[in-house]
C-alpha cells in the first residue's frame, strides 16, 4: 500500500507539498507539482478520502437517507441522485432507515460524523426534529417527502393535488360516476392527504356525491390493493373505476379484480399514481400519474451541489411537471 509518506520520500519533498499538490490548497512550484505528479502517476497512489477530507474540511460524499430500498419509487430516484452525483464527481453513502424515525436520525449523526457535504433526506413523513439535527449540524441537505411542504427547508416534489384532480376528472370524462379511492394509511400524509382533496374536488365539481364506503386506507404494497379490493367486491357496492394513491396498491387492486372474475378495464377501470416501471410493464398496462421520479432525484443533487459551492437557489420549493399516461387500465367511453 503506497501512502502519501511513500510518494514525498521518493518525490524529495514533504508530506505537507504533497498534500498541497494534491488538494490544490497552496501554491507549489511548477517543477515540484510535476515531480509529484510523475511519482503518483508511477506509484499508482490514491488518496484516502478520508484523510483528504480532514485536511480539506470537504469531502466527496453526498448522504442519502431512504425510507425502503426495495421500494420502485425509491430504485428510480436512486438512479437519478447517483448518476448525477457521479457527473460532479461526488459518491453516495446510502442509508436505508425502513421508515423508522429514530433510524432516520441515527443515520443523520452517522452522515455528519463521516463529513458528507451535503444529505438528501427521503422519508415517508419527516417532522421537525429531523430538520432541527440536520441544521445543527450545519450540513446542506434537501428533502423528498410526503410533508416536506410543511417545513421551511428546501424541497422537491410535484404538485399532487392538481395531479390527483386531473386523474379523477380523466375517470369522470370516461363515464366513471362511482369511483373508489385508495390510499395510505400513514397518519397526517401530506401527500396523500393532497391527493385525496384533489380527488374530493374533482368529483365536487362533476356534482358527483362520493361515497365514503368507496374509500379505503392501506399501505403502500400490493397486498393492501388486494385486500382492500377484496373488501369492496364482498360488499357487492362495485364501483366503476379504483383510484389508487400509488402504482403498488393499484396493481394489487387489478389482481383482486381478476381473480373474483371481472375484467379490466371492461367492468372496473383502474389507476395509479407514480409510473413505476412496472406500470408499463403490467397487463393490463397502468393508467397513471407519472412523476418524473429520476429526475427529482437529479434535481434535489443538483441542488445540493450547488449549495456546496454557494451558489444561488431560486426556489426552496421546486415542483416539476407532471403528467397524465393513458394506458389500457381505464376504459374510454
Amino acid at each position: 500500500m503506497i501512502t502519501i509518506k511513500d510518494v514525498a520520500k521518493k518525490a524529495g519533498v514533504s508530506i505537507s507539498t504533497v498534500s498541497r499538490v494534491i488538494n490544490n490548497s497552496k501554491p507549489v512550484s511548477n517543477e515540484i507539482r510535476q515531480r509529484v505528479l510523475k511519482i503518483i502517476e508511477e506509484t499508482g497512489y490514491t488518496p484516502n478520502p478520508l484523510a483528504r477530507s480532514l485536511v480539506t474540511k470537504k469531502s466527496q460524499l453526498i448522504g442519502v437517507i431512504v425510507p425502503d430500498i426495495s421500494d420502485f419509487f425509491m430504485g428510480e430516484l436512486l438512479n437519478g441522485i447517483e448518476e448525477v452525483g457521479k457527473i460532479y464527481d461526488y459518491d453516495i453513502v446510502l442509508c436505508n432507515s425502513y421508515g423508522e424515525p429514530d433510524e432516520e436520525l441515527k443515520y443523520i449523526n452517522l452522515l455528519k460524523s463521516k463529513q458528507v457535504a451535503g444529505i438528501i433526506f427521503v422519508s415517508w413523513k419527516m417532522d421537525q426534529k429531523h430538520v432541527d439535527v440536520i441544521e445543527k449540524a450545519n450540513i446542506p441537505a434537501v428533502y423528498i417527502s410526503k410533508n416536506a411542504t410543511e417545513f421551511d427547508v428546501y424541497s422537491v416534489s410535484i404538485n399532487n393535488f392538481e395531479a390527483s384532480y386531473d386523474m379523477t376528472k380523466y375517470l369522470i370524462k370516461n363515464g366513471n360516476t362511482k369511483i373508489a379511492f385508495m390510499k395510505s394509511s400513514a397518519q397526517d400524509n401530506i401527500m396523500d392527504s393532497d391527493r385525496y382533496r384533489g380527488f374530493k374536488k374533482a368529483l365536487e365539481e362533476s356534482n358527483i356525491q362520493m361515497d365514503e364506503t368507496l374509500v379505503k386506507e392501506g399501505d403502500d404494497t400490493s397486498e393492501s390493493g388486494y385486500y382492500l379490493m377484496s373488501q369492496i367486491l364482498e360488499s357487492k357496492n362495485i364501483p366503476d373505476a379504483v383510484f389508487a394513491s400509488r402504482d403498488e396498491i393499484a396493481v394489487g387492486v387489478i389482481n383482486c379484480i381478476l381473480d373474483a372474475g371481472y375484467k379490466v378495464p371492461e367492468d372496473i377501470s383502474v389507476s395509479g399514481y407514480n409510473d413505476i416501471k412496472l406500470a408499463s410493464l403490467y397487463r393490463p398496462a397502468l393508467t397513471t400519474i407519472k412523476q418524473p421520479i429520476y429526475d427529482m432525484g437529479a434535481v434535489s443533487i443538483r441542488m445540493i451541489v450547488k449549495m456546496i459551492n454557494n451558489e444561488g437557489l431560486e426556489d426552496k420549493k421546486i415542483l416539476l411537471p407532471y403528467s397524465l399516461v393513458e394506458r389500457q387500465s381505464v376504459q374510454k367511453k
